[in-house]
């Protein structure tokens, strides 16, 4: 069975997160969704919300493509979290340059504690290169529309949480 690591914060769940997800079950068998614990980013969802809104946004597609898709809270080392799931691959989505030269020496340090765990690399589809959870916070926080950046189910979480 090939299984694979999705990790992010998912703080919330994009547009961009699902389409690398979707993509991402055509390469595996299993894929965990790696839930980030990461006290320095200041989530505005906990770790709970955050899980609970992955698994109900990734409900129907694991039923869609017949991959088992599950969400795995982690605060430990990325390498360390891949084998906690037994997964052979790490899948991150890029949206631009500035992400690949962060990846780059991710994957340098991962290879070096463990070559055994490959990297994939998704490229975001152009519609949802300019998404990114940190910018969708800030135009909710402001009042702005972010529909077209995240579901009608994760929207209206946001707006709950604002107003």
């Amino acid at each position: 069975m090939r299984v694979g690591l999705y990790p992010g914060t998912f703080d919330p769940v994009t547009l961009g997160h699902m389409d690398i997800i979707r993509r991402a079950t055509a390469l595996v068998d299993k894929l965990v969704i790696g839930v980030a614990i990461n006290r320095d980013k200041g989530p505005l969802f906990s770790l709970e919300e955050r899980a609970a809104m992955v698994e109900a946004e990734t409900a129907s597609l694991a039923k869609d493509t017949g991959c088992e898709i599950v969400t795995h809270p982690f605060e430990n080392l990325l390498i360390d979290c891949a084998h906690d799931v037994g997964a052979a691959i790490i899948v991150r989505g890029l949206r631009a340059m500035a992400d690949f030269e962060y990846e780059y020496q991710m994957v340098g340090i991962n290879r070096q504690m463990d070559d055994s765990v490959e990297t994939v690399f998704l490229m975001a589809e152009a519609a949802h290169q300019a998404i990114a959870s940190k910018l969708v916070k800030e135009i909710a926080r402001l009042n702005g529309d972010v529909s077209n950046f995240v579901t009608p189910a994760v929207n209206a979480a946001l707006v709950a949480r604002y107003r």
